[in-house]
């Protein structure tokens, strides 16, 4: 396996698992919006209207429901509502605290969160409704929860971020590899003689010279010395010619 093998293979990876993120993100958001959302979970009542609705402890989502007769492009308007709520025997009365929410449309059909019910105790409440809702079709307050699944988006985001760092340390892993692959091999440094004192040194082998024999000249060598000696002189004008075959003559009658 070579050294740029794993650094694809992560980029791979983190990009395979942002697309899907993103895919499951999206998705998610639209099934927990339109299909898991349990919006009329424990029923509703009409408006004008009333009806008796089990009601489990905590907090329970309120919806205006109704029908569009016409296409709205600025949201469901939610008119003015009065509405009464009757506790069981010794249980306060529920707190509609107000949270307004986007408007969800299906096939003409709208809902739109107007806030949350808290209810202090499980138990079946008488529940009246009713306001100016003559422009509206078949108006109703829906009481449910969310989606089962709403964590689900956030667990998408959460595997998309770690997917960029993952994409992240696979970019920056593989510019280390080129860049090391781009740098000169260097030879290793030369090997140092150990130092006399290092238990490693060992002393080179004693070589021996011998001395070259003494030159000595010949009897003809110093003659043919002589002989040129007096070509010198002659020719410097230090002997004259008749000194000069004198000369030559007593070296050469030396033989």
């Amino acid at each position: 396996m070579s050294r740029r093998t794993v650094p694809r293979a992560l980029t791979i990876v983190a990009v395979v698992t942002m697309v899907v993120s993103v895919v499951g993100f999206v998705v998610t958001l639209i099934l927990n919006a339109f299909v898991f959302d349990e919006y009329d979970a424990y029923g509703e009542v009409p408006i004008p209207g009333s009806n008796s609705l089990h009601l489990p402890a905590g907090d329970v989502t309120v919806t205006f429901h109704t029908v569009l007769i016409g296409a709205s492009g600025s949201g469901l308007p939610v008119p003015p509502l009065k509405y009464r709520i009757v506790a069981p025997v010794g249980v306060d009365e529920p707190v509609l605290t107000e949270d307004y929410g986007s408007t969800t449309t299906v096939n003409n059909d709208a809902r739109v969160r107007i806030g949350y019910l808290h209810v202090p105790a499980e138990g079946t409440y008488d529940i009246t409704a009713d306001g100016n809702v003559s422009a509206f079709l078949d108006p109703r307050l829906a009481f449910g929860h969310g989606s089962n699944y709403g964590q689900l988006p956030w667990i998408f985001a959460v595997i998309f971020g770690l997917a960029i760092v993952d994409l992240i340390i696979a970019r920056v892993w593989a510019s280390k590899v080129k860049r090391s692959e781009l740098m000169p091999a260097y030879p290793p440094p030369p090997a140092y003689p150990a130092y006399p004192s290092s238990p490693m040194y060992s002393p080179p082998p004693a070589t021996f010279t011998q001395p070259a024999d003494p030159y000595v000249p010949t009897d003809q060598g110093i003659r043919i010395q002589q002989l040129n000696t007096l070509a010198q002189l002659r020719d410097s004008g230090a002997l004259t010619e008749a000194e000069y075959e004198a000369e030559k003559k007593r070296v050469l009658d030396g033989l």
